[in-house]
């Protein structure tokens, strides 16, 4: 669990969760100490007495787990964070009964996910403005977060950021073999795994998070204006006409900048760039409910701890 997860750390849901999965004669054990859950995942998972891990944060915190825990090892999410997009995506909520059932009923999909300079994340890395945003975000921060904590990075950013311009190396999702043979530039960039956005703002409608590639969005002109006329876009769903926006599939891609320019991975600082992504297939296995695992997923199989 995230103490530093959303506006504030609601210690109590994650009670409820252990009171709730108790009557289904599971047992729970809290961590806050990532290492420590991951040594103890991973032995759990040998002795097939790993049900799930939950992940009781935002989607940074779904991220971590995915980093640090073993390929195949079930995640269940109890969403506490700031925007929750993989939660929404997959229609979960804060209940604490509702989690309980949906890990005691153990149904199971697989996404992929994507990898960015060896750290893996779920939905989107992203290149430019809303990283820089993201970066003065969490170098001020002071415990938890909330919508209104952006304020002051999203202003400071637009009154500093120079918007470098980015180069985009990939190979396009019909070559075979990952050799970069294609570029193209611009001053935005965004790589959707999962097509959730914060704000409810969906850059690649057509992404799909099992197909086994990357949709790389881009915007090419660098300014506020630019950006507040690409943000009217989006919100109207029609980027996809714009002259200046490029939309590409890839599984593999490096992107560079200059001068320097940060990127964010769900919505958590990653770093400078250069950075090179690539996808990892199904990597990511997720709890849901059996509603969604019948009607949206049939083939969503029963977790193996279920059995």
């Amino acid at each position: 669990m995230n103490p530093r997860a959303g506006a504030r750390f609601r210690g109590e849901l994650v009670d409820q969760l252990h009171d709730e999965l108790a009557k289904f004669d599971l047992t729970t054990e809290a961590f806050t100490d990532i290492q420590l859950l991951r040594t103890r995942a991973a032995e759990l998972l040998e002795t097939e007495q790993l049900r799930a891990v939950v992940a009781a944060g935002g989607d940074g915190t779904i991220a971590l787990l995915a980093n640090h825990t073993p390929p195949g090892a079930p995640l269940a999410i109890l969403p506490l964070g700031t925007e929750n997009l993989l939660a929404k995506y997959l229609e979960l909520s804060s209940d604490a009964a509702v989690l309980a059932q949906i890990i005691s009923d153990g149904y199971t999909q697989q996404f992929d996910m994507g990898e960015a300079n060896g750290q893996l994340f779920s939905l989107m890395a992203g290149c430019g403005f809303d990283a820089e945003v993201v970066r003065r975000l969490h170098s001020d921060r002071r415990g938890n977060i909330h919508h209104w904590s952006y304020i002051k990075p999203i202003l400071d950013s637009i009154r500093n950021y120079e918007y470098p311009e980015l180069r985009v190396r990939y190979a396009p999702a019909e070559q075979a073999g990952d050799e970069l043979t294609e570029e193209l530039s611009a001053r935005w960039a965004f790589v959707v795994n999962i097509p959730r956005y914060a704000g409810g703002l969906n850059l690649a409608p057509g992404a799909e998070g099992d197909d086994g590639l990357l949709d790389v969005c881009t915007f090419r002109e660098g300014s506020l204006w630019n950006g507040l006329v690409y943000l009217g876009g989006v919100l109207l769903g029609q980027h996809e006409s714009m002259q200046d926006y490029s939309h590409i599939r890839t599984r593999r891609l490096v992107i560079t900048a200059e001068p320097e320019a940060p990127f964010q991975l769900d919505g958590d600082p990653g770093g400078m760039l250069p950075l090179d992504i690539c996808i990892r297939p199904k990597r990511l296995t997720v709890l849901v409910s059996h509603y969604r695992a019948v009607t949206q997923q049939p083939q969503a199989v029963e977790s193996p701890a279920a059995k």
